[in-house]
Parts: structure tokens; sequence; C-alpha cells
């Protein structure tokens, strides 16, 4: 990273500094509710990326249970604030997020992200995810924005 960043694995206590989260880093307004729910869920975990008191950057995951296997992260989001971009802060708070996934005892990670999406492509392959071929379906509107 070229800026001096900062990680942070937010607690539910962190619920304050969540929210005032600037808009930009987010693909919408953070909701106080569902901030709170989720900080509050010991299966949903948040890392976030300062530049001083600015985040410029997340990752976001939640770990998955079966009664046949041993847990999983499924990493829900990565976002770097345009004006961080190429800066290497979506490696840091992805591999931080890794980090705690492994502490917790998942066995797995995993991932989806659209063909298209070139930056993300590439973030994962320099993290040496192993690239899978497969369908995806959604229902009532799980793949909208907003």
């Amino acid at each position: 990273m070229t800026r001096h960043v900062t990680l942070r694995h937010l607690q539910a206590d962190d619920l304050p500094l969540l929210l005032k989260v600037e808009e930009g880093l987010f693909d919408n307004p953070i909701d106080p509710a569902q901030a709170a729910a989720f900080l509050s869920d010991p299966l949903h975990e948040l890392v976030l990326a300062f530049d001083g008191d600015l985040a410029v950057g997340m990752a976001s995951g939640c770990i998955l249970l079966h009664p046949d296997k041993k847990p999983s992260m499924f990493v829900n989001e990565v976002g770097v604030r345009d004006s961080h971009l190429r800066q290497g802060i979506g490696r840091a708070v992805t591999e931080k997020l890794f980090e705690i996934a492994r502490a917790r005892g998942c066995q797995g990670i995993w991932l989806g992200t659209e063909a298209d999406n070139g930056p993300a492509l590439a973030l994962y392959r320099k993290l040496r995810g192993d690239e899978l071929k497969g369908v995806y379906f959604g229902w009532d509107g799980a793949f909208d924005e907003g």
C-alpha cells in the first residue's frame, strides 16, 4: 500500500464507528438497523481500512455452518473508495478477512463475482484463489442493487 492505511476488525461495540462511514464505500447508505444486526451476529465479519479517519476499504463475510461439514466463510463483498483504488487496500482487507476466517476454524473460503468484473477478478487471482466454473442462480432480486 502506498498510503498509511490501518485495518480494523469491527465488533458489536463499533456500531458508532460504522455509522460514521461516509457514503461512497458501501453500495448504499448504511442502514442503522441492518448495521446493528450485522455487527451483533457472531457469524458476520467486517474489516474496514482507514486512511486517517476516512474509511477507504472494506471486506465483509459470513461464516456458514452445516451439520456435516466444517465451517466455511462466504466473502460477501469487498470494496475500495474510487480515490484509493490500485493501492493494495482491497487485497489487505480481503487477506485480513481470510485471516479471521481461518482463526475462526473455517476450512474453506469462497465467493462469487461477475465474469466481467475485471478489478475483482484481478484481485482474487492475485490472492491465488482457485477459479472455479459454475452456474449461479438468484431469486427475489438477490443480485439487484439497492
